[in-house]
């Protein structure tokens, strides 16, 4: 499959661009986390926590993805 590099580049300006939402988004879910500790809901807290590390086990992911694009 040959390399299409306008291709890649604008693949990579998308997934960078889902990636902000995804920091955004973890940084919600971390502000709620810490409403929920701090007024005792701790299983709903710790779900939080869990779904935040989801999120940036697959920003990893994604970051690895945009970083082989842009040097492709």
């Amino acid at each position: 499959m040959p390399n299409n590099s306008e291709s890649n580049i604008a693949t990579a300006d998308a997934l960078t661009l889902l990636l902000h939402n995804q920091h955004a988004l973890g940084a919600a879910i971390e502000e709620v986390t810490k409403w929920l500790s701090e007024n005792g809901v701790e299983g709903t807290a710790e779900n939080a926590i869990t779904a935040m590390e989801t999120l940036d086990a697959n920003a990893k992911a994604i970051n690895e993805a945009i970083m082989r694009l842009r040097r492709s």
